[in-house]
C-alpha cells in the first residue's frame, strides 16, 4: 500500500511579474500547493522569479535545479512534473502552451488573453473542447468578473443607477 500525496504540484510557465504574481496568488490559496517547476524563454527571469518565490515560500517552493527550464521548448518539460499548469507568458505563445498541458492531460490556469489573433482562439477553443471531454479544470484569470467593487458597480448599472445606458 503506498499513500498518495495530498499535495497539488505546480508549474509555473512564464517567470515575469504576472507569472510571479500569479505564483503568489496560487500560494496563497490555502491549498496544499507546491511549485515544482519553472519554465521562462529567458533565464534571467527564471532565476529571479525563483529567488522572489524562495525567499516568501521556502516550503512551498520544491524546485531543484533540474525542474527550472529555460528556451522556447522548456514549456514542455515543465508540464510534465505539475498536476497543474499556470501559464503567464506572453498571450502569443498561450494557444500553443495551451494545447501541451491540455495533451499531458494537465489542469490549467491561465492569464487573458488567451491569444492573440484568430487562428490562435481557434485554437484554444479546440483545446478546450478537449480538456472537457478530459474532464480538466481551466480557469482563466478575469480578475474584473470577480472583483467585488466591479461586480457592485455593474450591479448598479443594471439596476438603472446612472440611467439608461445607450
Amino acid at each position: 500500500f503506498a499513500a498518495g500525496s495530498d499535495v497539488i504540484k505546480v508549474a509555473l510557465i512564464g517567470c515575469g511579474g504576472r507569472g510571479t504574481g500569479a505564483a503568489f496568488d496560487a500560494l496563497n490559496s490555502g491549498f496544499n500547493i507546491k511549485i515544482v517547476a519553472l519554465a521562462d524563454a529567458f533565464k534571467d527571469n527564471l532565476d529571479s522569479t525563483y529567488k522572489t518565490l524562495k525567499d516568501k515560500w521556502q516550503d512551498k517552493i520544491d524546485v531543484p535545479d533540474k525542474n527550472k527550464f529555460f528556451g522556447f521548448d522548456a514549456y514542455k518539460d515543465a508540464i510534465k512534473l505539475a498536476d497543474v499548469v499556470i501559464l503567464t507568458t506572453p498571450p502569443g505563445f498561450r494557444p500553443l502552451h495551451f494545447e501541451e498541458a491540455v495533451r499531458q492531460g494537465k489542469h490549467v490556469f491561465m492569464e487573458k488573453a488567451v491569444a492573440v489573433d484568430i487562428p490562435g482562439v481557434r485554437r484554444v477553443l479546440a483545446a478546450a473542447e478537449i480538456a472537457k471531454k478530459k474532464k480538466l479544470n481551466v480557469v482563466v484569470g478575469l480578475q474584473r468578473r470577480y472583483q467585488s467593487n466591479y461586480r457592485e458597480a455593474v450591479k448598479r448599472i443594471h439596476e438603472g443607477a446612472i440611467g439608461d445606458v445607450v
